[in-house]
């Protein structure tokens, strides 16, 4: 049996605009007030679009700050904005300004990540969905530094990404070979796709969750280092299912559509998933009463479902609730944030369960099942 695989290493850069939830919503409704009046939007309109904000965003009680690598959604000088001068193009840029922008503010992240390593991974595994230029970021950074690294791409998968990323870089591990080191990089830069002229109560719900995120991590041999060992991952695709989520390329950027109903779909099919998934890893489900979670909180509602489906404690997923709380819904990056936490966290004992969990498109469940060691 090959060596298990262990991911340890973390680290992240905090995208450099951090907002208050109620500032980025008051700008979201002043926004679309913009974007209805063709300019500078007559104050009874933006409160208007407060009201019904008020009524189905997501509140600053659930989500109290975003982070964003561009200063648009903390301002209302619309000139001095880099995507979103609302009043002159309601829909923002097209694509490709938003591609370029994406590639720009990614690289001096990357070098940040990196600038204390002096040794290279051996592999390293871009992941985003939210940025697509060749050659990559991660590309662009193993030529800079004159690596002998294999970069891979996995992309477009969305809020689930973590999980087949570490599926992965565990294969490559377990391979042997030259693969001692393979590194996951995240960068996902959500606020690079917003559409104000798009101010439907779907989008209104997307607009208020996502945030942006970059984050990195290795996959090992377990050597007996501190980290997260992997013991099983699993996923999924639920039928009859695939008009209910999607993220698809658009003329003005990334376009996401969700249905109400996501939540109630996942928690139906949740419960016979996890009985696999530790059924993978070795071990009976009724393990999870002494496990802590690991939810990609797309929502509040998701780690409400989680919880309530698997009988969960308030306290097993209390770390994904304070992540989502923190920083918002970073789309791939979220759930290693969650895992960063467990890791460093002392009151989570090692030899802890942890049973992690992320949706997406498809609709799709996957899920890791990880022990702190």
């Amino acid at each position: 049996m090959p060596p298990a695989t262990i991911l340890s290493r973390f680290s992240m850069v905090r995208p450099r605009y951090e907002v208050p939830q109620a500032d980025s919503l008051a700008w979201l409704a002043a926004a679309y007030a913009a974007a209805d009046a063709g300019g500078e939007p007559p104050p009874d309109q933006v409160e208007r679009w407060s009201r019904l904000l008020g009524r189905c965003a997501c509140p600053p009680a659930k989500i109290a700050n975003r982070s964003f690598a561009i200063p648009d959604l903390g301002t209302r000088d619309w000139a001095d904005t880099q995507l979103y001068d609302v009043p002159r193009r309601p829909r923002g840029p097209g694509t490709g300004v938003r591609s370029e922008l994406f590639a720009a503010l990614v690289r001096p992240y990357l070098d940040t990540l990196y600038a204390a390593d002096a040794t290279a991974p051996d592999e390293m595994i871009h992941v985003t969905c939210t940025g697509y230029v060749s050659p990559s970021p991660a590309q662009e950074l193993v030529a800079r530094r004159a690596w002998d690294t294999r970069v891979t791409h996995a992309y477009q998968m969305g809020c689930y990404a973590a999980i087949p990323a570490v599926r992965l870089a565990a294969g490559a591990v377990a391979s042997g070979g030259e693969h001692e080191r393979v590194d996951i990089v995240h960068t996902e830069l959500c606020s690079l796709h917003f559409d104000p002229s798009d101010h439907s109560m779907e989008q209104m719900v997307v607009h208020s969750l996502f945030a942006d995120g970059i984050v990195r991590y290795s996959a090992t041999r377990d050597d007996g280092r501190p980290g997260l060992r992997v013991r099983a991952v699993h996923e999924r695709i639920l039928p009859g299912t695939s008009e209910l989520m999607s993220w698809r390329v658009g003329d003005h950027g990334m376009a996401m559509t969700l249905a109400r109903d996501v939540p109630e779909r996942i928690a139906g099919a949740l419960r016979g998933f996890t009985t696999e998934l530790f059924a993978r890893g070795g071990l009976h489900v009724a393990a999870l009463r002494d496990a802590v979670a690991a939810v990609h909180p797309g929502g509040p509602r998701i780690i409400d479902g989680v919880r309530d489906v698997l009988e969960l404690s308030d306290a097993q997923v209390a770390t994904s609730r304070a992540v989502l709380l923190e920083r918002g819904n970073m789309s791939s990056a979220t759930l290693p944030h969650v895992w960063m936490r467990l890791l460093a966290d002392p009151a989570v004992p090692v030899g802890t369960i942890i049973p992690s969990f992320a949706f997406g498109p498809g609709l799709t469940i996957c899920g890791a099942l990880l022990e702190k060691c």
